[in-house]
């Protein structure tokens, strides 16, 4: 566990209001450090109202100056300008069909601390407790003068976790019984701390959106391959939610069927990508041809693995396509719980099949690499109270607008 150092100054940081402030905070993120002639240039606001801007964040400990250095002109060195990374800390907690995990990070997306569980996901209550454990031993991480900085915790979930458990090879009992749990609040309940839900395929685009390739990138879809596949939908710099939460929610999309031996026939001639393009269906396929998990991480692609990467490939077609006429988005991540490695030889196979597909007059989505692997969604968790509290368009997320208010010192979320 790591201990993180008090730089000092633990006055609690208040939730950023003002569409100004939260742009000036979006361009110091996307451009790592600036002047203030930059942000004005990039922000396209005026040197008086940027300086005034900067200052009421360095008042609230969110910017800091790293002094006055050269930048190739003549005259005066320009003062920059960074995010300084204690001016707010989150948790983030992902539960996933066969993960627990728990992180901490500060305003910069820095993973400061962080803790697995990697088993099947547990009851509720049982899955409260160990959550409950690992928030308890991150605050107290948090010298103590900082710890009214802490945002809020967030949780990344699928929606549904009772569905499918056919496709997922999964129980029944267990998981049936998280889709009336409220976890998000029962966790507010026992921590103390406000929390926040969301749909781990969204959260995990918000994380990109903010630490990772959306830093340069307004308009992407996010596909992230776990147990089962979810997505994001990033537009116009904003998380898309949607009605119920599920937006690009990629994995009921329906599909041919697959041609793997493995792969059983739907009874009505459809699948959805679930049914293929899943880690659930590649370890169902390394169990068909004999092969152990350890295959993943082998050097040299076995037999089930080449296997999967085409059916895969195949599969992410017809949804990707489809996706980039609806919405226009020219950029689709791909994220995983599997080696990058994988991940790469994946987008390879897939990019000619992407070209093929697409109609005249048409381009297909560029493909890249996520920037977080298997640290996506916890971190994507931990990044929704930073998100409401600094994200751009007053950081909306939920299934409601939500506010944010102060209460005896600590940030309380209120929908």
């Amino acid at each position: 566990m790591m201990t993180v150092r008090d730089g000092g100054g633990g006055a609690p940081s208040a939730p950023v209001r003002q569409d100004s402030q939260r742009l000036i905070l979006q361009r110091l993120r996307r451009l790592g450090e600036a002047s203030r002639a930059d942000l004005a240039r990039d922000a396209a606001l005026t040197h008086t109202a940027v300086g005034q801007i900067v200052k009421q964040l360095e008042r609230a400990g969110l910017v800091r100056s790293l002094g006055r250095k050269h930048q190739g002109q003549r005259g005066q060195p320009a003062t920059l300008l960074t995010l300084d990374p204690r001016g707010a800390y989150a948790i983030g907690v992902r539960l996933d069909r066969a993960r627990i995990e728990t992180a901490l990070t500060d305003l910069s997306g820095a993973v400061l601390a962080h803790r697995t569980h990697d088993r099947s996901l547990p009851p509720p209550e049982e899955a409260l407790d160990l959550v409950r454990a690992d928030v308890e031993e991150f605050v107290r991480a948090v010298p103590a003068a900082r710890r009214r900085r802490i945002a809020g915790i967030g949780v990344a979930r699928p929606y549904n976790l009772g569905a499918w458990l056919a496709v997922l090879d999964l129980p029944h009992e267990i998981f049936s019984a998280w889709d009336g749990f409220d976890f998000a609040g029962e966790l507010e309940r026992v921590s103390g701390l406000p929390a926040a839900e969301e749909n781990d395929g969204t959260a995990a685009a918000i994380a990109e959106l903010f630490h990772g390739h959306g830093r340069g990138a307004d308009d992407f879809l996010y596909v992230f391959i776990g147990l089962a596949i979810g997505g994001g939908m990033v537009l116009g710099g904003q998380a898309v939610h949607g009605s119920t939460g599920n937006a690009a929610d990629i994995g009921v999309i329906p599909v041919p069927p697959s041609r793997l031996p493995s792969a059983p026939q739907p009874r009505d001639g459809h699948e959805i990508l679930l049914g293929r393009a899943s880690i659930a269906t590649l370890l169902r396929h390394l169990r068909y041809r004999g092969e152990p998990p350890t295959s993943l991480t082998a050097p040299q692609r076995t037999r089930a693995v080449e296997e999967w990467l085409e059916d895969c490939a195949a599969a992410l077609v017809e949804p990707l396509v489809t996706a980039r006429a609806l919405l226009d988005a020219p950029l689709a991540i791909i994220d995983s719980d599997l080696p990058a490695g994988l991940i790469d030889t994946l987008l390879a196979r897939l990019a000619p099949r992407l070209t093929a597909a697409t109609a005249e007059a048409r381009t297909p989505p560029a493909l890249l690499r996520g920037s977080f692997g298997a640290m996506a969604g916890a971190l994507g968790a931990a990044t929704l109270p930073l998100f409401l509290h600094y994200g751009p368009g007053a950081g909306k997320i939920g299934a409601a607008p939500r506010d944010v208010r102060s209460q005896g010192g600590a940030h309380v979320l209120v929908a």
